[in-house]
């Protein structure tokens, strides 16, 4: 008999191979002196299992059951661990949306996701009745002590469902897992619409292109990722940090858990993986280290891999909430390109993972419905990145504009005859890149962040790292100012600690200088100083070029 299609599938099988390894640690929190605050939590992969089974059966007692759309807004915790595989058991619907982005854009997501279900920490509910927050939700449950605002607790909703024995719901693949919110970070948040099969293949995906096998020790500093330890037969560590501000990581309490529990893996945003390289501190139980959600800078990755024994890797995948991974590159590899980037040829991230099909088409802001209708491009031209595979996404929920400006549907042919097999989602990354003559992808910066200048586009990432090899700036962000066609590209530039910018015009005169040396970077003509780029809360690592780009443009008086 096959298993439903359900990432929470391998709980059950795991826990009978496993039942004594850990699952999921949360260390107690190391007081100034060192010592101990608070006594580490661990579920071994019996205990989560049959927990989680008691809550699914809960839940579903209290009307949380197969389909109804759930908001969780519980910090990482065992809680959070056992909640979110108890829902995927009970073929419920989790919403996940960022909780540090924009109040206003926090309440939309809410409200468009018309959740049946709220499940949160006290806060959580407290800001629900004052803000407004997911006004379709009936039933309501707290993590922690239930005030006045009605439902239940999960503490309660255990204890119901105790005896219930095994609970796994008999999901189909294309049955709707969850929804996860974009972060907004370049654009309104949107909710992904994730399938069983997409959880599913994710999975199985980064087993094969990270070579991960059961019973390693993951410090996953991103929480969603490490929902796909247990399915992987992982122990995962949760880091004492908070996870919307990775650039503010104590690296003491990182490298405390790493060292406590002998991590062997590592996974973490550019920003937080600068917090690693600047602390200095070797790391030699890490067997893999794994970066995403912008370019990891070419002088990050030098320092961490001189961190790492020789034998580690450090790997840097491309992807996005609609589609991971993409494509992976290692960290030998892209410091082999780092010459190349900071000439001006983009970033590379490696090649596609299979079985991915990864292609670049001509670059079109408008919706394309059908696949017969793009141009594809040949290797060195710079379009749009489009992916198509078992993780990509269809589907945005409630936002059919959205879904149709991102999907294009795609006939395929069956082999050896003209006869039609069906047909396929093609995700639109909303990037622009292009392949190499290797066969290499390489990124050249966000879609709706190129320049669109008189003289031809720009695009950020084939400008940005020529610039940031100044000594004295720690990083620059192209923008646009102006209508398309016609706009005037402004280099903002963000100047090392410690640099007084009284010092800008020397270094201005030293930046045009460099930028003379290429072929795009020759055409920017205006640099201004800013205190600090504004980013991304999920990651802290993408720049807000738009926000950047209002900014500059008052700046340029009647230049403009």
């Amino acid at each position: 008999m096959t298993e439903p299609c359900n990432i929470a599938a391998a709980l059950p099988r795991l826990a009978a191979e496993r039942p004594d390894q850990p699952a999921i640690r949360c260390p107690g929190r190391r007081s100034a002196g060192g010592g101990l605050a608070a006594y580490d939590v661990v579920l071994d992969y019996r205990t989560l299992d049959a927990r989680s089974d008691a809550i699914a059966a809960g839940l579903a007692r209290h009307g949380i059951g197969r389909g109804v759309r759930t908001v969780v807004m519980v910090r990482p915790s065992p809680e959070f661990f056992l909640l979110m595989f108890a829902l995927f058991k009970a073929g419920a619907v989790p919403v996940l949306v960022d909780p540090g982005i924009d109040r206003r854009a926090l309440k939309k997501c809410l409200d468009e996701a018309q959740a049946q279900a709220f499940v949160g920490i006290p806060l959580a509910h407290a800001a629900r009745l004052v803000l407004g927050w997911a006004k379709s939700a009936r039933i309501l449950v707290t993590v922690g002590a239930r005030w006045g605002w009605g439902g239940t607790t999960l503490a309660k909703i255990e204890r119901d469902g105790a005896g219930g024995g095994p609970q796994l719901a008999d999901t189909a693949p294309d049955d709707v897992a969850a929804i996860l919110f974009t972060s907004g970070s370049t654009g309104v948040p949107k909710g992904v619409v994730y399938r069983h099969r997409h959880f599913v293949a994710q999975v199985a995906m980064m087993r094969e292109a990270f070579g991960i096998e059961p019973g390693g020790v993951d410090l996953p500093t991103f929480p969603p990722f490490a929902l796909f330890d247990p399915a992987l037969g992982l122990t995962s560590v949760i880091p004492d940090m908070d996870p919307t501000r990775p650039a503010s990581a104590d690296p003491v309490r990182l490298h405390d858990a790493i060292w406590r529990f002998g991590a062997t893996q590592l996974f973490g945003s550019p920003a937080l993986m600068r917090v690693l390289a600047d602390y200095g501190r070797p790391l030699p139980t890490l067997r893999r280290v794994t970066s995403a959600g912008a370019p990891v800078p070419p002088e990050v990755v030098e320092k961490i891999r001189t961190l790492l024994d020789d034998d580690a890797q450090f790997w840097t995948p491309y992807g996005a909430t609609e589609c991971l991974p993409v494509a992976v590159i290692e960290g030998r590899e892209l410091q082999g390109t780092r010459a190349a980037t900071e000439a001006g040829a983009g970033t590379c991230v490696g090649r596609p993972v299979p079985p991915n099909q990864v292609r670049i088409i001509a670059v079109d802001d408008a919706p394309v419905a059908e696949w017969s209708g793009v141009r594809e491009l040949a290797p060195g031209e710079v379009g749009e990145i489009t992916v198509a595979g078992p993780t990509a996404t269809d589907s945005y929920f409630n936002r059919d504009t959205a879904t149709a400006a991102a999907k294009i549907r795609e006939t395929l042919a069956a082999e050896g005859s003209g006869a039609a097999a069906g047909e396929r989602v093609v995700h639109r990354m909303g990037d622009v890149g292009y392949f190499d003559d290797q066969g290499r992808l390489w990124f050249c910066g966000r879609k709706s962040q190129r320049v669109e200048a008189a003289d031809g586009p720009l695009y950020t990432e084939q400008v940005e790292p020529v610039f940031n090899v100044h000594p004295q700036v720690r990083r620059t962000a192209l923008v646009g100012v102006g209508g398309r066609g016609t706009q005037r590209p402004v280099l903002c530039v963000e100047l090392a600690a410690g640099t007084h910018v009284g010092e800008f015009p020397r270094i201005e005169a030293e930046l045009r200088a460099i930028g003379a040396r290429h072929r795009h970077t020759a055409r920017i003509a205006t640099f201004l100083p800013h205190p600090g780029f504004p980013v991304d809360i999920r990651h802290n690592a993408k720049i807000g070029r738009e926000k950047l780009a209002a900014w500059a443009a008052p700046r340029l008086g009647d230049n403009a």
